[in-house]
This record gives C-alpha cells, structure tokens and sequence, in this order.
C-alpha cells in the first residue's frame, strides 16, 4: 500500500529500508529537510518492534503517542512514498545514481478498507498472533492492534481455504482484491538507509533453561506484550500454566548473549529491560519479591539514573551469578532455578512462580546491497558511498538512541539527494 508521495518518474530518492522506528526517523527527517523518499516494510504494517513494547525508558512512554504523531508526518508529507510488504530485490550502480528494484507482495486490500471489521467476521482461518508471539490468535484477515499503519486490513493468503472468498463477499467497500499478483517496482536513487532492526534471539535453543517445554519460563519480549493493554492477557502479568498471578518472578539476564555458543556480545538494553519489567511486575503486584540473575548490570548513560530508581525497591533483589538449570515440579509448575551466586561462593536453587529470559537482539541484516560492511555478527555499518545505517541493524540500542542514529543516517545521506537534484 502506498501513501502519497513521489512516482517512479520523479527522479532520485533517498531509498529508506525497514519502517520500524529507526526507518520512520530517517525517512521524515530526509524528508522534512527537502529530500524524497521511499520507505520499504517488508511486514505490512509499519512500527516495528517498538509498536509492540507498552513502555519505554527512560520516561517509561508508551509509544502510541509517538508512532502516532509520526504516522500524521508521514501521511502527510507529499516526499514519501511508503511501500509496505515491500523487500529490496536487487540495487546496482553508483552513490547519487542507483537503480532499486523492489519486490510488492500483495496485501489483497486497498486503501478503500474502512477496518469495519465485517471480512474478520466471515473469515473461517485462524493464524497464530505474531504481534503477541503466539499468545493469541488472529483471523487469516487480520489488524494487528489498533495503532497499525497503514490502517487497512491485511490478508495471510496462505492460510485461506481452497476457493474461499468469504471476506471478499461481505466487503461493501469493494476493498478485498484476492486475485491481486506481486509486482516489482524500479526507482532511481540516490543513497540507502538500512533500518532492518532486530529479532529476539531464539529462546528455544537454550534447553537448559527451558523455554518452549515449561509454560511458565517467558522471555522478555513475551512479558512485555503481556504488559501492554492491547496485549494477549490485556496488560495483565500471569502464569502461562494457570493465568494466576505469580507469586515470585525470577529474571535470568544474558539469556544467549556473551556466551560463544550464542550471541558473544552484550545486548547493551537487557539489564535495563528486566529492571523496567520488575517496575511492570511491582506496578500490578507490589510485595512479590523480584530476583535478577546477573553477570554485570549495564545500565549506560541516562539509564544509571532509571536503575538506581527501580532497584531501590526493597522487594527486588539483584543476584550476580549465572542459572545454570530451570527445572519444573509437574504438579504445580512452579520452577526451580539453579545458580551459582558469584559473590556468596555457592549455588543454590530457588523456586520461582514465573521465570523471564532476558534474550538479546540480534541483527535482521539480511537481504542488504553488499555496499554495506557487516561484522561477523550480522551487524551492518555505513559502508561505500552512499550506503548508512541506522539504528539497531548497526548496534543493540534503545528507543532514544535509535532516534538520534537514524536522524544522522538521513543527515549523511542528504548529501548525495542534493547533488542527484532531489534537495528542494
């Protein structure tokens, strides 16, 4: 789906890639400064993984005030064209004279779509919730919560019945085209931008600790949805197992990350992830008591001051030593923890009510113009002329950061838009 904005013909762009909230700062602030631009999505619907948080720090905002306000800027400025379910099949050519053909998977929806909800309705497909990490479920005809953009429903056309039309016959607004075909689209530009953000590091590959086999061990991205009030249990934090509250929470930092095995750097955001979701967990339920797991608790810059207000509560408690083993008692699922608490000199093992991994980011890079230079980690760095990076394709990084990195992105890439004749 397009917003309005510059066609193929209007000459070089700034090509932003990824419309998370790295990709939506650089793709406004190039265009507010005279630049077109094409922001691609490959998902459809824009936000990224900030659109799924309930707050951030250090403030601990929630980002539909945000998001929405950029949403208005991007609808409203006439520079850019946004493409969602969009992907970057080929660029070739020079800083200031590329040509990037993008791939357009079909959404089978228009613009004409008035979120009536009458197509949801009549749907008979149910597909697991992503937006909620498989928490809930959604009809194959979905809207993932009610600050998406663009605001039109999009179809899973995988998950369709053989034959089935059901949401095409009761659309009074002839929105529904289920016949739609892919198409590709070739624009000249000047520079890219890669915001491709980041993934969640797999859980399920730390068997020791249990995700994905005992219900109640969560990872950190999980608990925040659960947090949210558009989200699975309606900002409520309970037990997978039974729904109940828990009556103590556990937090086992560097879930994967440096560990070689895994993820061998810091995800720079982790520690300050659990401390805001202890606040979550006291905000709901005051006196259950919070352990944290730690190696080292990095809490840089502005956010020393946000960990030195959470961890004053009484009932959370700061625990250096790794966990070793989560296990289950069958009957109750409760969870036991094995840790060597570093400072005391012994393990030990504690039973916890609810158990949360902190895993870490890892780079979604793939798929980017080899102009780009990548680490051995999959994270991407401004490379040959004309090629940027920004925000958490570049490096772990939190809301605030991310903001401020996208921002110089489009103040690097602005130049080769002003020698291309694109600056107006």
């Amino acid at each position: 789906m397009d917003s309005a904005g510059a066609s193929d013909h209007d000459g070089k762009s700034i090509l932003v890639v990824g419309g998370g909230i790295a990709g939506i700062t650089a793709a406004l602030e190039a265009a507010e400064a005279g630049a077109r631009v094409i922001l691609i999505e490959r998902s459809p619907f824009l936000g990224g993984r900030t659109a799924a948080f309930h707050l951030y720090f250090p403030k601990l905002c929630p980002p539909a005030c945000g998001l929405e306000i950029n949403f208005r800027r991007l609808k409203n400025n006439p520079r850019i064209t946004v493409l969602t379910q969009a992907e970057l099949e080929s660029l070739a050519g020079t800083a200031g004279n590329f040509k990037a053909t993008v791939r357009l998977s079909p959404r089978f929806v228009s613009g004409a779509c008035t979120l009536c909800g009458a197509c949801v309705e009549a749907c008979p497909a149910e597909r697991s919730d992503e937006f909620n990490f498989g928490l809930s479920r959604t009809k194959a005809i979905y809207f993932p919560h009610a600050m998406a953009y663009p605001a039109a429903y999009a179809i899973d056309r995988s998950l369709c019945p053989e034959g089935c039309t059901a949401c095409a016959n009761v659309c009074r607004y002839d929105a529904i085209h289920l016949t739609q075909a892919p198409e590709r689209r070739v624009f000249s530009v000047a520079a890219v931008i890669a915001a491709t953000g980041w993934a969640p590091y797999n859980a399920a590959r730390l068997a020791h600790l249990g995700y994905g086999t005992l219900p109640n061990v969560v990872t950190n991205v999980v608990l925040e949805r659960m947090a949210a009030p558009n989200g699975p249990t309606r900002g409520k934090i309970v037990r997978p197992s039974d729904g109940k509250p828990p009556e103590s929470v556990a937090f086992v930092q560097c879930a994967g990350s440096r560990d070689e095995n895994h993820l061998p750097y810091c995800s720079s955001v982790c520690c300050s992830a659990s401390l805001k979701h202890s606040a979550y967990i006291h905000a709901e339920h005051p006196e259950v008591p919070v352990s944290v797991f730690y190696i080292d608790i990095r809490t840089p810059g502005l956010l020393d001051e946000f960990r030195a207000r959470v961890t004053a509560d009484s009932h959370l408690t700061l625990v250096k030593g790794r966990v070793g083993r989560i296990e289950e008692d069958p009957n109750t699922h409760d969870l036991f923890v094995t840790v060597e608490d570093a400072l005391a000199g012994r393990k030990s093992i504690r039973k916890f009510g609810l158990v949360v991994l902190a895993t870490g980011m890892v780079p979604q890079s793939d798929g980017l113009p080899s102009g780009f230079e990548r680490d051995e980690y999959g994270f991407v760095a401004d490379g040959a002329p004309g090629f940027y990076a920004a925000g958490c394709a570049k490096r772990p990084e939190e809301v605030a950061a991310t903001v401020r990195d996208a921002t110089g992105a489009a103040l690097r890439a602005l130049p080769y838009a002003v020698r291309s004749g694109r600056h107006e």
